[in-house]
């Protein structure tokens, strides 16, 4: 019983090289094919395992279906998502909207970047897919470090963790989906949080401080 343990275990470590090289040349093959022009909606299944080089099983056997696979395409050209501490509340939130930033950056860069994320959008189940697989799950991190920085008394504990989330998060989207002209500064996303912490009223005179200015 032991013995057959350890065979199952050395197993999958066997096959494991064979079975990323695989997924890496389906990856590259619709890579090359969207460089050549042909839009998401015309990429079939056959069209890709031919240009991969493997079996359309092969195929369907990492992904359930074309939207999976696309997914994981953008995720392929997109900067990676970045490790966050999971403990330091702040300094999580400022990797992440960091990332946002350099996300932005990428897409004026990275014409191919900037097209299938286009295309994605025409097309409901693939960008739901994208939407749910993706996009939510940093929305998650990034309200889990807001309650990290409330329970650390960095932010107030008096005002929805949503709401919060939001605040901190839309200036930077803002800047890299709407305004694709706006600037993004390296320092962009340490002045976004020093703003939100430091409010938007006047500062006070030492007038103010002392009652207002005499008549």
């Amino acid at each position: 019983m032991r013995g057959r343990e350890q065979g199952e275990e050395r197993e999958p470590r066997r096959g494991r090289p064979r079975s990323e090289a695989a997924e890496r040349a389906i990856i590259e093959a619709v890579v090359r094919l969207l460089e050549e022009g042909e839009p998401l909606a015309g990429l079939s299944i056959e069209r890709i395992a031919r240009t991969a080089g493997v079996g359309k099983a092969t195929i369907y056997r990492r992904w359930r279906d074309k939207e999976e696979l696309f997914v994981d395409v953008l995720r392929d050209i997109e900067p990676p998502d970045p490790a966050l501490s999971g403990t330091s509340g702040l300094a999580d939130i400022l990797i992440i909207l960091e990332t946002l930033r350099r996300r932005g950056l990428a897409q004026r860069d990275s014409t191919l970047l900037h097209s299938v994320l286009s295309q994605m959008k025409s097309h409901p189940k693939l960008w739901n897919a994208y939407h749910a697989t993706v996009i939510e799950p940093r929305r998650v991190a990034m309200r889990a470090a807001v309650r990290r920085a409330v329970a650390a008394g960095e932010l107030r504990d008096d005002i929805d963790v949503e709401l919060m989330t939001e605040l901190i998060t839309s200036p930077m989207l803002v800047r890299t989906i709407h305004r694709r002209d706006a600037p993004l500064e390296d320092d962009l996303s340490e002045r976004i949080v020093r703003t939100l912490l430091e409010g938007l009223r006047p500062r006070e005179t030492a007038t103010d401080a002392v009652g207002g200015t005499e008549s």
